[in-house]
């Protein structure tokens, strides 16, 4: 059994933004962009590219990775939930532990994914996986408009108010064991590793593309 399988989850589908996954970026698309990437981390035994697509199949053999064939119901977003998808995917692989990394955080540097790695082999018992995150420090409002991180009376400098992260898609690292059992790719309490805001870019849209495009050019020899 691998010690650790690198799956990249990939569809031909999108809503917002069509053939999301291979949109040009960089010297090849966003999907092979990933896999270069994760070739370049020695503590990976194995890269899948998880997906229903022929095209991508074909990227997959083209850059000698490993592939995974997902039915259909586990690709559409109305067959199957994102927790059965997860269970599905983490089940299939011949390995003790994933890192789950989607390609459309194309910023991730490597260096960051080393310290990811490193800190899942050396969790403690207060934590039971791995998540990237972007630390926030900014005022925030509920649904009611009323602070939720602040107080108008007590006005603080940004820097001063409270440390709140959002966690992003950037990676998640756990057992695949337990991936199946909690159906989700990651526990009650993961150890977030903190990503800067450029590595935090999430393509979900055309202004998130152009965005990524243009930092690329400036982070291109970190990645």
């Amino acid at each position: 059994m691998k010690k650790l399988v690198a799956v990249i989850p990939v569809r031909k589908g999108s809503r917002r933004l069509p053939n999301k996954n291979i949109l040009d970026f960089g010297a090849s698309n966003l999907l092979v962009h990933k896999i270069r990437q994760l070739k370049k981390l020695d503590e990976v035994d194995e890269i899948v590219v998880s997906t229903d697509s022929d095209e991508m199949i074909e990227m997959a053999k083209q850059e000698n990775v490993s592939f995974q064939r997902r039915p259909d119901e586990y690709c559409d977003e109305k067959t199957k939930s994102f927790r059965e998808v997860v269970e599905y995917i983490s089940s299939s692989l011949n390995t003790e532990n994933i890192l789950w990394a989607n390609c459309v955080c194309p910023l991730v540097k490597i260096e960051t994914f080393k310290k990811a790695i490193q800190n899942f082999y050396n969790l403690t018992s207060d934590h039971d996986s791995v998540a990237s995150s972007v630390l926030i420090k900014e005022y925030i409002f509920d649904e009611n408009n009323k602070p939720l991180n602040f107080s108008p009376e007590k006005h603080v400098p940004t820097q001063k108010l409270p440390d709140w992260h959002i966690i992003t898609n950037g990676f998640f690292i756990a057992k695949a064991c337990d991936m199946q059992k909690w159906k989700f790719v990651y526990g009650k309490s993961p150890k977030l590793v903190e990503l800067s805001k450029f590595e935090a870019v999430d393509i979900d849209d055309n202004e998130d593309l152009i965005l990524a495009r243009q930092l690329y050019k400036i982070m291109d020899d970190e990645l």
